[in-house]
């Protein structure tokens, strides 16, 4: 039986390390990348069945790579994992053709699992409490940014902050809700 073949986008690369022998233990054919240019010259037919992309990388964003995926023909069924969620780019992973979207910290087998989802789940619990004044800030800044196609300068000044300040924000962690 021939493996499956899987890319694995992301800038860690301890983190791909450990993710490729755990995802090559459950059957996938593994090719890494550290980047979104770097992942678009692993390309070539035949294209993988499956892609794994972070979203925050140096250079290009990891949307940029779901959307020359989403190209493809076939395209890769894609799973975007990150540790920087937001409802806006969870969107727009969604709209440029990723079939899940995974946060981090998130196991080999949760990832196997995004994989073979073909549909929603209607019985996901909505949670009571609405999110705190610091998370919307943070999806809202995800949001702007996003729309910048990731140009810190050009969202700093649609949000009417200063860039150093934009950019001392985006190096937290997201808050949690």
């Amino acid at each position: 039986m021939t493996p499956s073949s899987l890319l694995l986008v992301d800038d860690d690369p301890l983190f791909c390390e450990v993710l490729a022998e755990a995802l090559g233990h459950r059957g996938f054919a593994v090719r890494v990348a550290h980047s979104t240019p770097a992942a678009i010259a692993l390309l070539a037919p035949p294209y993988p069945e499956y892609a794994l992309v972070d979203l925050q990388m140096p250079g290009p964003s990891g949307l940029e790579l779901v959307h020359h995926l989403g190209q493809l023909v076939p395209a890769p069924r894609t799973v975007v994992l990150t540790g920087y969620a937001s409802v806006a780019t969870a969107v727009e992973a969604i709209k440029l053709g990723a079939v899940h979207y995974l946060t981090k910290p998130a196991d080999a087998d949760e990832v196997v699992a995004a994989f073979g989802r073909a549909t929603g789940d209607a019985a996901t619990p909505i949670q009571s409490l609405p999110p705190s004044v610091d998370r919307l800030e943070w999806e809202h800044i995800q949001r702007i940014l996003t729309e910048c196609h990731g140009n810190v300068s050009e969202a700093a000044r649609i949000l009417g902050m200063h860039r150093r300040t934009l950019q001392r924000k985006l190096r937290k962690h997201p808050v949690r809700r």
